[in-house]
């Protein structure tokens, strides 16, 4: 790792180290299933800071919500030449040692003598997985018939949540973890089927990408058809309640989830912003039809499942309508395949397509700027895209870019995120400069208390330069103006960095380090042969995905003044 002069960065947690009290220590020669749901997962993507006591605004003690997007056996344990050999020949309990490793954890975290520390055998401490997890479904696709396994022909629980990439915070203190690639856990066509259309345009298919299907076989669709449905979900879970049932929220929408921001805006509605990570797709909002009650923490806990999805057009002329994924509006009917609002969030993509939205570059992570209230986009990037729009005007675009939206404004100056017409405009193209660390390929963001815009990025490497972190001020002659603040190390991306309060610590994951080469080349990088072994250096260990903590080191707030 670097970091600006100045700072220091802190490996705070790993793959592999106790999350839950009494797990085991990490034997990575020796991994079990058992033992890895009760430790820190793989591939650690969002973070959110949630101070302790609820409702204060510590930043030296509190919850550290971590997302694991991923699991990949042939770094995981030795044995395998490369992904393609481990899905071949991965045994059950290496492919059960991977679905334990992703999912979602919880640590409590203490900033004590200059240092962050995980406080060991909290009552906080948490694990959801692929594997065990039981999760709960509600809002309009709960037990729908495309949602039924013969596992549970109600369609009401879920076993498992992976492939968690972003995520959001409600304002009553509950997180939004968010269902990615599952498309990737699956094998098999649905030809012939009404899955088709659906399972096509979420990328479940014949290709064998992880083997899951080989040892479990709903996850094989020619054997259970409806299994992939029951994914690709916002899920949302209380983290100060160990007990709590984690919930599906199908009110939000099917399609791969980057993250899901939450804001209050002025008319007192909750608004959900969410980006599809994929190419060629869309940027969603959900409006709640109640209002957030800011003193009763129990009336919003069903909040997230009555309220309308919307999608996102970018027109010309720098406005944005929002259009509402809602069945019997336009093309939205039994015609098209829609025969109910529960298939309409189903196939929120196919809907989304049928209504015109804007395709786009990959939009990734969508967050609210506290201080002016603006809302900013990260297209990472799309080298698939051929004709370009006001939105994307860049064919082949391996850089990514940022889209700045802005709602309108009531009377007292409050942004109405709840409104139906934005206006937008591009706020920076990456790889716009000749130097070798300009920012490309922006992925997660954050802004620190000034509102101040700070950028992680994933796939530079394929685009000649390093992930990282990037600042820039929003307003004034710093507009856009970006500053390099840290480098990762080797062969990772860097994702859901999360400011303390008072903006002294930046919390970021450091991703599947060592899984390629400085040029983002994965060939012949395996558990044997890793390009780095962060954070150990050990010769007997492979590199591990972990949470990294930046300070300055005279613990003022980050960005200085």
């Amino acid at each position: 790792m670097h970091v600006a002069s100045g700072h220091m960065a802190q490996v705070l947690v790993s793959w592999g180290d106790p999350v839950v009290a009494g797990a085991p220590p990490f034997d990575v020669e020796q991994q079990t299933p058992t033992a890895q749901q009760q430790q820190f997962g793989c591939e650690n993507d969002y973070i959110a800071y949630l101070p302790l006591p609820y409702g204060s605004q510590s930043s030296t003690h509190g919850l550290l919500c971590v997302n694991h997007e991923g699991a990949r056996i042939h770094m995981m344990r030795a044995g395998y030449s490369d992904a393609e050999d481990a899905n071949r020949r991965a045994p059950r309990e290496a492919v059960e040692c991977a679905m334990a490793a992703q999912g979602h954890s919880v640590l409590e975290v203490e900033y004590v003598d200059g240092r962050w520390a995980v406080v060991p055998g909290s009552i906080y401490g948490r694990r959801l997985n692929g594997l065990t997890t039981q999760l709960r479904v509600s809002g309009p696709a709960a037990g729908h018939a495309r949602l039924r396994t013969s596992e549970d022909p109600s369609g009401l629980q879920v076993l498992g949540t992976f492939s968690n990439c972003a995520g959001g915070v409600t304002p009553w203190g509950t997180v939004l973890t968010c269902e990615e690639n599952i498309n990737q856990m699956f094998t098999g066509s649905a030809r012939g089927t009404r899955e088709d259309r659906n399972h096509h345009r979420m990328g479940v298919g014949d290709e064998v990408e992880y083997a899951w299907s080989v040892h479990h076989a709903r996850f094989d669709v020619r054997r259970e058809l409806h299994e992939a449905n029951r994914h690709g979900w916002v899920v949302e879970y209380d983290p100060h309640d160990p007990h709590s049932v984690p919930v599906k929220r199908t009110a939000l929408g099917r399609f791969k989830h980057e993250g899901a921001t939450c804001v209050v805006d002025g008319t007192g509605a909750l608004v959900v912003y969410m980006g599809d990570d994929d190419e060629n797709e869309f940027l969603y909002k959900w409006v709640s039809k109640r209002l957030y009650t800011p003193s009763d923490r129990a009336a919003n806990r069903d909040l997230l499942d009555d309220g309308t999805l919307y999608v996102a057009r970018f027109d010309p002329d720098g406005t944005l309508e929002w259009l509402p994924l809602v069945h019997g509006n336009g093309a939205l009917d039994a015609v098209n395949g829609f025969e109910s609002q529960a298939d309409v969030l189903i196939e929120a993509r196919s809907a989304a397509t049928l209504l015109g939205a804007t395709p786009l570059d990959r939009p990734e992570d969508v967050e609210t700027n506290p201080v002016n209230d603006r809302v900013y986009v990260m297209l990472t990037n799309n080298s698939q895209r051929t004709e370009t729009d006001a939105a994307n005007p860049r064919p082949n675009n391996r850089h990514g870019h940022v889209v700045e939206l802005e709602a309108p404004r009531d009377a007292q100056g409050r942004a109405l995120h709840s409104a139906m017409r934005f206006a937008w405009e591009i706020f920076l193209l990456g790889g716009d400069s000749e130097a070798e660390t300009t920012l490309s390929c922006p992925d997660n963001c954050a802004f620190d208390p000034r509102g101040r815009l700070w950028i992680a990025t994933d796939g530079a490497a394929r685009a000649g330069t390093c992930d990282g972190v990037w600042a820039c001020d929003v307003d004034g002659a710093g507009r856009a103006q970006l500053v390099h603040f840290f480098s990762a190390p080797v062969g990772a991306e860097v994702c859901g960095p999360c400011f303390t309060p008072d903006g002294s610590t930046l919390f970021v994951a450091i991703q599947h380090p060592g899984e390629a080469d400085a040029k983002g080349s994965d060939k012949g990088v395996a558990y044997s042969t890793p390009t780095t072994r962060f954070p150990d250096y050990d010769p007997a260990r492979p590199p591990r995905s972990s949470v990294v903590a930046l300070r300055r080191l005279d613990g003022a707030a980050l960005g200085g003044s």
